[in-house]
C-alpha cells in the first residue's frame, strides 16, 4: 500500500462518528427527548385517573347522603306545612285533604305527591273554616311558596304564609315579618262575580297607606317588587281555585251523622 492510501486509511478510520453524523434538522426532537417523554405520559394517566375515581367517590358519598337525609326533609316540610294549614285557618282545629281531579275537590286517601292538593279546616264543631291552598309565582329573587286560607262564607282570604322564599334580606322578607303588610290578608276580598265564574273585584296592589277598598293589598316600602309578587300570586291562584271551591262546597263539608 502506498504512503497517500495509508494516510486516506488512517484518516477514514479515525473520523469522530458525531462528526460524521448528518446534523439534525431544525425543530427536530432529539432522540433523547422521546425517551424522557413516556413516563410523563404515564404519569398524567395515572392524574386523571385518580382524579376521575375521587370524582366518582364524592358523587356516590353526595347521592348517599341526600338519600339519607331525604326522608327527613320531607318530614320537616310535612310538620311545616301541618303548621302552616292552622296558621292561614285560625280557629280550625282538624283538617282533611282534598285533590283536585278534573274540576271536583275529592277527598285523599293516603298519598299524591302530583296531585294539586287544598286543605279544608275546620272547627270544633266540625263546620267548614276554610280552605288552605298552596300557590306560587316569580318573587324577586327567585320561585316565591305561599300558602293562603280562603274563608267561603266571608269570601275573602283569611291568612297567608310563606313556605318558601329567597327574598331580599331586610327588604323582600318583609312579605312574612312586616305587619302591615301581613295585615292585607286577615280579610282580602276575592268575592266572585254574580255568574261564580270570574273575580268581581281582582286584587289589586297599592302604594303605601293608599289601600281604600277590600281588595287592595298595600305594599311594602322599598319592597315593591317582593309586594307585587305577592298580590299577583293570590290574584291569580283565587281566580282559579274560588270558583272550583264554591261548586264542592258540599262535598267540603263534614256531613253530619
Amino acid at each position: 500500500m502506498s504512503e497517500n492510501e495509508k494516510k486516506e486509511t488512517s484518516a477514514a478510520g479515525g473520523a469522530d462518528p458525531a462528526a460524521a453524523a448528518p446534523a439534525a434538522a431544525p425543530g427536530a426532537p432529539h432522540a433523547s427527548a422521546g425517551a424522557a417523554a413516556a413516563p410523563a405520559e404515564v404519569s398524567g394517566f395515572k392524574m386523571i385517573a385518580t382524579m376521575g375515581g375521587v370524582g366518582l367517590a364524592s358523587a356516590v358519598l353526595i347521592a348517599a347522603t341526600f338519600q339519607f337525609t331525604l326522608p327527613h326533609i320531607k318530614e320537616n316540610q310535612r310538620k311545616f306545612l301541618e303548621k302552616s294549614i292552622f296558621k292561614v285557618l285560625p280557629g280550625a282545629v282538624k283538617r282533611r285533604t282534598f285533590k283536585l281531579k278534573g274540576d271536583a275537590l275529592v277527598e285523599l286517601k293516603g298519598e299524591d305527591e302530583k296531585a294539586f292538593k287544598v286543605y279544608a279546616g275546620y272547627d270544633k264543631r266540625d263546620r267548614l273554616i276554610g280552605v288552605a291552598v298552596g300557590a306560587q309565582g316569580q318573587g324577586f329573587q327567585d320561585v316565591l311558596k305561599l300558602l293562603y286560607g280562603y274563608a267561603p262564607d266571608r269570601k275573602c282570604v283569611v291568612g297567608m304564609k310563606v313556605l318558601e322564599s329567597r327574598e331580599t334580606p331586610g327588604l323582600g322578607d318583609k312579605i312574612e315579618t312586616d305587619p302591615e303588610f301581613v295585615a292585607n290578608f286577615k280579610c282580602l276580598d276575592v268575592a266572585l262575580a254574580s255568574d261564580g265564574k270570574k273575580m268581581l273585584h281582582p286584587i289589586e296592589l297599592v302604594k303605601r297607606g293608599a289601600k281604600t277598598k277590600k281588595w287592595e293589598v298595600d305594599a311594602i316600602t322599598g319592597a315593591t317588587i317582593s309586594s307585587r309578587a305577592v298580590a299577583n300570586i293570590l290574584g291569580k291562584s283565587s281566580a282559579e281555585i274560588v270558583p272550583i271551591i264554591k261548586r264542592n262546597i258540599t262535598a267540603l263539608k263534614i256531613k253530619k251523622k
